[in-house]
């Protein structure tokens, strides 16, 4: 029998509600495919669609290319350099996003009969996108088109010193836009403003973009016969660069971006990309890669090489055809890794520091002297999960310049408020998207960028974190927890951002043993009114309200238990346990 639930306030202070509609009753008693599409309803997919979701496919979310502005000018465009045989360069963003819309398009290129040119600009001497001096050097080069891919939808001046030298630029980006456009041959971006049918895609990352370019390009060639005496180049094997850019840029996962994980993690397992390849042994992987690889392992590790390493570390290990290039690159990509940890978590301890005094500010706004530039974005993540409100963290240069990051919550769009600021005369430079945001700023402006995002987004923040509760999908009694049920949940997948994943509540439960193990973590054995019992774990809460709970509450009291079942990976994959989010005692 279904254990009933009603949970107003949890240890962690937050209502536990059913995801999607409320007040309708969710268990895990009934057949798997009826758990899938309970997950697929809450998750907004209507009825006549879940047949389409419930199998994502390339081919039931793929639009026609042509829907976005400028896309059959780019893909002209290039047909025009494949056909000619041109000089090309790629130029990219040195995050993961970047590195696989760069790579996607020189592998593709490469197949096409050209010798494209990456050109990764270095973090700390060049900054973010494209600098006019750096594309005049690559026209002088020999280049006669540069395709620059996740940047360049705010790079004004530099495409004006580009079309001034007389070079051809095709912008692929995602970020958002201003009004005006700057001078390209080509800007395909489904966040344009004037964008109509292709807005609806917004939520692609520039690897999808760049993807379908790719499309638009092999569909041209096509019609021009190209193919008649040569193979036709098999995009699809390229999923597996537009998977791990979707996830690392943690674009939301609904639509064709859960179309291009699903697909591309198959095409991952193939082994195709020697690069992805030595990086995952690298990272200690020896299971078939998941989502969760591509956002926990494989994902900072490419990013390193842009973080606190050589800019260019990460196109060069997913286009290498070496497979003694791609296990010396995958091994320093890890190295630095390491390193990148390291810095990473002195920043945060400072950071954190600054934002407790700063009182009920909607956004925190935190700044230093010293701080690595290439650690910023990820402390910005730290510093928002823990304070449940946005977070931009600033890295100021003995000239008093800062380079900021920003990361945002749901509902609350950074990117828009960052570029209004800019529009104002706060920064220097600055752009992104809803969740995330890059800025350039002087430092005797930080206060009054910091008021300015207080009145521009501190009913948003509000509103969104009123509405803050944990969301179930099922509620189980502890017995519940089998693997059975694990393999049902994961098939309403992939998860991530856009596309929560399943969380459960299991009990009520009575605490058997329950202990602190490695960087506070407390582990848990739990018995159930069903008899049966189950191992749980919450991460790193040992200090917190609710690590003090699990660890005082002893046999005598009962709680619910709120968190994600997983497979017991330690135990062979032979039973079930539960990540732990939240408790709420039952008594």
């Amino acid at each position: 029998m279904t254990p009933v639930l009603s949970v107003s306030r949890s240890i962690l202070g937050q209502p536990w509600r059913w995801r999607g509609l409320e007040g309708e009753r969710r268990d895990a008693g009934f057949a798997p495919d009826d758990l899938v599409t309970q997950l697929l309803l809450a998750r907004g997919v209507d009825r006549d669609a879940l047949e389409q979701h419930r199998t994502p496919t390339i081919r039931g979310f793929m639009p026609d290319p042509s829907i976005f502005r400028d896309m059959d000018v780019a893909a002209e465009r290039l047909a025009k350099a494949v056909l000619a045989t041109e000089a090309v360069t790629i130029f990219g963003d040195y995050d993961v996003d970047g590195a696989t819309s760069a790579a996607l398009l020189i592998r593709l290129l490469r197949e096409l009969g050209l010798d494209p040119q990456a050109y990764i600009p270095d973090r700390l001497m060049e900054g973010y996108g494209p600098s006019g001096e750096a594309l005049v050097k690559i026209a002088r080069g020999g280049a006669r088109l540069i395709v620059t891919v996740d940047c360049g939808a705010q790079a004004f001046d530099a495409l004006d010193m580009a079309a001034a030298e007389g070079v051809d630029v095709v912008v692929v980006d995602h970020h958002k836009c201003a009004a005006a456009l700057p001078k390209a041959l080509a800007l395909v971006n489904p966040n344009r403003l004037d964008e109509e049918e292709g807005a609806a895609h917004g939520h692609l990352a520039a690897v999808g973009v760049a993807f379908l370019l790719g499309a638009a390009l092999i569909r041209t060639l096509r019609a021009r016969r190209w193919f008649a005496d040569r193979p036709e180049p098999r995009l699809i094997d390229l999923l597996d660069l537009v998977a791990l850019g979707t996830v690392a840029d943690v674009a939301q996962l609904k639509g064709l971006n859960r179309a291009f994980v699903a697909q591309g993690l198959k095409v991952m397992a193939q082994g195709r990309n020697i690069g992805l390849t030595a990086l995952a042994r690298a990272a200690g992987l020896v299971k078939a890669v998941t989502c969760t690889d591509l956002g926990f392992a494989l994902g900072p590790r490419i990013n390193a090489g842009g973080r606190v390493g050589k800019a260019d570390l990460g196109v060069r290990l997913l286009t290498t055809t070496s497979e003694s290039e791609a296990e010396q690159i995958a091994a320093e990509l890890d190295r630095l890794n390491a390193e990148r940890r390291a810095i990473e978590a002195a920043v945060t301890e400072a950071a954190e520091a600054i934002a407790q005094h700063q009182g009920n500010r909607a956004v925190a706004v935190v700044a230093g002297e010293g701080w690595h530039p290439g650690v910023i974005g990820i402390v910005a993540g730290r510093l928002k999960e823990k304070l449940g409100r946005p977070a931009i963290v600033i890295a100021l240069d003995e000239q008093g310049v800062g380079k900021g990051s920003g990361r945002s919550i749901s509902g609350v769009d950074l990117g828009a408020a960052v570029l209004a600021a800019k529009d104002m005369g706060l920064l220097v430079a600055g752009g992104g998207h809803a969740m995330a945001a890059g800025l350039t700023i002087a430092a005797d402006c930080i206060d009054a960028f910091a008021d300015f995002l207080d009145a521009r987004l501190a009913e948003g923040v509000a509103r969104a974190r009123d509405d803050r509760a944990l969301l179930l999908d099922a509620v189980l009694s502890c017995g519940g927890v089998a693997p059975a049920l694990v393999e049902a949940l994961e098939a309403g997948g992939p998860y991530g951002a856009g596309w929560p994943s399943p969380r459960v509540a299991a009990g009520p439960v009575r605490v058997i043993k329950c202990d602190v193990v490695g960087n506070g973590h407390v582990r848990a054995v739990v018995a159930g009114e069903d008899g049966k019992s189950i191992k749980t774990i919450a991460f790193r809460p040992a200090d917190s309200e609710l690590g003090q709970a699990l660890l005082g509450a002893g046999p005598h009291r009962r709680l619910w238990l709120a968190g994600r079942a997983k497979i017991d990976l330690w135990n062979g994959g032979s039973q079930a346990e539960l990540h732990i989010d939240d408790a709420a005692w039952a008594d």
